[in-house]
């Protein structure tokens, strides 16, 4: 598998370096810094001669800053994570590595979140949310240092999507072999059924025997992949419930998939997939 990792310096970007070490060895490597060159406006009267050449001369320290941090970061990759190619792209973060990723068939983006405080806001929603949306792999997002890869939180909506997730971990894309906690939310924050619904009581318990042995057939093909795997039913808004559970069970990795505008899209897609982005209290892997 080709792993593509977007590094821009923060913080953030260095978690999900070192998150690295919980990933099976990379095909290829690819380390990548986006160089964003501001676009100077030429005002009334001015030279634009000048202003080009002032441009330039932002873009070569930009480059010189690039070549810094690549080789910073290549210093300080884990051992045994494949062959490293280091690179810098041009345009905005989210073109650039949407780009590379394209480019590079990469079967995997990782890049860090910076999702607390009102500035750290709109990035997360102008570049982690626009490469998760708009990825042609999986996409890890990484918020905080993960210390470890035991306990993954797997939440799936129905047969389409958990087929992917189990496709994808049978590529044993982890170095680990995590426990893996098998959710799917049963939305009761509104009535499942219309009110004065005949045998409303009935079919609510169908619902729930029915999600019920859909997380458990799940649970049940992870665990012939060599995962310990157990299947829950959660109850409420699925953004919340799923946060919820994080935040209990203390998950190093929430798991969802993606394919399309069907199915768990709901989860990904909009103020659902918006909240788990920007509140989860741990990295979270999108997978389609």
């Amino acid at each position: 598998m080709r792993i593509l990792v977007a590094v821009d310096g923060s913080d953030e970007s260095f978690h999900a370096v070192r998150a690295l070490e919980h990933l099976t060895r990379a095909e290829k490597l690819i380390v990548l810094n986006a160089l964003d060159v501001p676009r100077l406006a030429y005002p009334m009267g001015g030279e634009p001669t000048a202003l080009e050449d002032f441009s330039l001369s932002i873009q070569e320290v930009m480059r010189e800053d690039s070549e810094h941090l690549l080789t910073r970061v290549a210093s300080l990759l884990p051992m045994n994570t494949g062959p490293v190619s280091k690179q810098i792209g041009t345009g905005t973060p989210a073109e650039a590595i949407l780009s590379a990723a394209e480019k590079e068939k990469a079967g995997l983006i990782v890049l860090g979140s910076r999702g607390l405080g009102p500035v750290k806001e709109l990035l997360l929603g102008s570049v982690s949310h626009r490469v998760t949306t708009h990825a042609p792999c999986p996409t890890l997002v990484v918020n905080r240092p993960m210390r470890s890869l035991r306990r993954i939180l797997m939440a799936v909506q129905g047969p389409e999507d958990a087929a992917v997730l189990t496709k994808f971990l049978s590529s044993k894309p982890f170095k680990e072999t995590a426990e893996i906690m098998v959710v799917t939310v049963i939305p009761a924050a509104q009535p499942l059924f219309p009110q004065g619904f005949a045998k409303v009581d009935e079919l609510i318990e169908k619902t729930i025997v029915g999600a019920r042995a859909f997380v458990e057939a799940t649970a049940s093909a992870l665990s012939k992949l060599q995962y310990n795997a157990k299947g829950y039913i959660l109850m409420g808004a699925p953004a919340l419930a799923i946060l919820q559970e994080a935040s209990a069970s203390d998950p190093d990795l929430i798991l969802v998939g993606s394919h399309g505008r069907r199915g768990i899209t709901r989860f990904l897609l909009g103020s659902v997939s918006h909240t788990i982005l920007h509140r989860a209290p741990c990295p979270l892997l999108i997978v389609r």
